[in-house]
């Protein structure tokens, strides 16, 4: 066991130390811009993430760090939940092999590198399944109150986490050893505080016209006609095995064929407590990808307790069997799952920060999605600088993700305002109005020339030409080649003379997000 605390407390340092060395993703200096907004709930997501970063930036300020602090945390809490489930119910072996293979898996590393709600609810969710199973176990008071406590937080991280519950009780329901518990009190009140945790969100959303449950059913595919089709299924699977890495993906599925089989009838309970708290996240997103498409990491916290179980399966013990029993199929795919997990893993998070892969910029999500937005917080500041009234010139994106990444790296970290117009709503339009920002100039940013003039105008008295910021991929080991394109090219605009036009225009009036 000691090993595997060692193992898990090392790479959280190591993920800390990383979490400085590249810019913020739009998604993140979105979610920091919520800190410096703090609420009861916001428009697409729960709120303990805003709350966790305005934490995380008092300690280390408004830096790099101080944003990715939380879910660097979180992980961690995460990996050490799921080493005590395995070392508590199948063997200190299994918790050293649970440890070497969740911090291989790159969703894990993501996850506890950049700061989005995934970090936090994977905390919640792998601390909930401990605790429930302990109250499971032995039925007491302190276990099922933690196990709602973390439910509590989870779907304060990520509304996702409600499928934790029906997994874990389903489980309850199955299980003849443990049927008994979902007969007493016990449970309920433990659900009932979790709920109690989430009431605020609740709250919230009554009084902003439930905004948020209508993002929620928009990405699902509530404004679509039902339908069911293939057309998204490839693109689901193949992000799941792009993020968890292809041979873990399959010992996982394995794993969850096996467990339904029940080919060792000696086997312990917690399998089928993991099997329920892991495959419904997966089963349900499956379905939903039938209809709609899936974002890959939306089913991620399911992959926490599978981890457990492919440890426990095909992790080698020390008599070369899988988990101490009987070998598996999938046992000698083990070892090469985990060393190409670490290798695609490490490959992804040094591009990152430092480019090392020959790849065609276009291919290069890592690099156009993280390049460039120091320079054009630096380039932004000037031009409003060079205003004629820069006291009375704003910042603005004609997408959320510009306007907060111009918030956190101009310098100064300024204000900002995102002229939802033609795209869709978001929080921008809980802090902005037209009357705070009428008749102002501004320096607006977009990622296209022409197609914006148009736009702007319907906004601005005036609109000067663009001036173009062209940001080069830099690499570390190998010199571009001549003529290579730019990474990202941002077009930076100088408006004058703002006259209103900042909320979104729903271009269907029975779009289910326009209320």
């Amino acid at each position: 066991m000691n090993a595997a605390w060692a193992w898990v407390i090392g790479f959280a340092f190591l993920r800390l130390a990383y979490s400085g060395t590249f810019p913020l993703v739009p998604d993140e200096t979105n979610y920091w811009q919520w800190s410096r907004h703090m609420a009861w709930g916001y428009h697409d997501q729960a709120p303990l993430l805003a709350w966790a970063i305005r934490l995380g930036t008092a300690i280390f300020g408004q830096t790099e760090i101080g944003v990715r602090l939380p879910s660097v945390v979180s992980v961690a809490v995460a990996s050490a939940y799921l080493v005590a489930m395995a070392g508590r119910w199948v063997s200190a072996r299994a918790a050293l092999q649970t440890a070497v293979l969740t911090q291989s898996i790159l969703a894990y590393n993501v996850g506890g590198l950049l700061a989005t709600p995934d970090g936090l609810q994977a905390a919640a969710w792998a601390a909930a399944a401990y605790h429930v199973a302990r109250a499971y176990e032995d039925d007491r008071w302190s276990q099922w109150l933690l196990g709602g406590c973390w439910f509590g937080f989870g779907i304060l991280s990520k509304y996702t986490m409600v499928v934790f519950l029906p997994g874990a009780y389903l489980y309850g329901l199955c299980s003849s050893r443990h049927r008994p518990r979902l007969a007493g009190i016990r449970p309920y009140v433990g659900v009932a505080l979790g709920t109690a945790m989430f009431s605020p969100v609740i709250f919230w959303n009554a009084a902003n016209n439930w905004n948020s449950v209508r993002h929620v059913a928009y990405i699902g595919g509530a404004n679509e006609a039902f339908a069911l089709h293939w057309k998204y299924f490839g693109d689901f699977l193949a992000a799941q095995a792009g993020l968890l890495s292809p041979l873990v993906f399959i010992l996982i599925l394995t794993a969850w064929v096996l467990q339904v089989k029940k080919t060792h009838r000696g086997q312990p309970w917690i399998y089928s407590y993991l099997w329920f708290t892991s495959i419904p996240m997966f089963a349900g997103f499956a379905l939903l990808s039938l209809h709609a498409r899936v974002y890959g990491n939306w089913p991620a916290a399911g992959y926490l307790t599978a981890s457990v179980m492919l440890a426990a399966f095909f992790g080698r013990s020390d008599d070369g069997t899988g988990g101490g029993l009987s070998p598996r199929p999938g046992t000698r795919l083990w070892p090469w799952a985990v060393v190409s997990s670490y290798i695609i893993t490490a490959l992804v998070l040094i591009q990152a920060a430092w480019p090392v892969l020959p790849i065609p910029v276009r291919l290069d999500r890592t690099t156009t999605e993280i390049q460039g937005w120091p320079e054009l917080g630096v380039e932004a500041g000037k031009m409003r600088d060079q205003m004629p009234d820069p006291g009375n010139t704003f910042l603005a994106g004609l997408r959320y993700q510009t306007a907060s990444e111009l918030a956190f790296y101009v310098p100064g970290q300024p204000a900002t305002a995102s002229i939802n117009r033609w795209k869709r709503p978001n929080v921008y339009d809980y802090w902005w109005t037209d009357s705070d920002l009428m008749g102002k100039d501004a320096v607006v940013v977009t990622y296209a020339a022409d197609s914006h003039v148009t736009r702007l105008f319907q906004v601005f008295d005036r609109v000067d030409p663009p001036v173009a910021l062209k940001i080069f991929r830099n690499p570390l080991f190998y010199r571009s080649r001549a003529g290579e394109p730019p990474a990202n090219i941002f077009y930076l605009y100088r408006a004058y003379g703002f006259k209103g036009g900042l909320r979104w225009i729903p271009p269907d009036p029975t779009d289910i997000r326009a209320g």
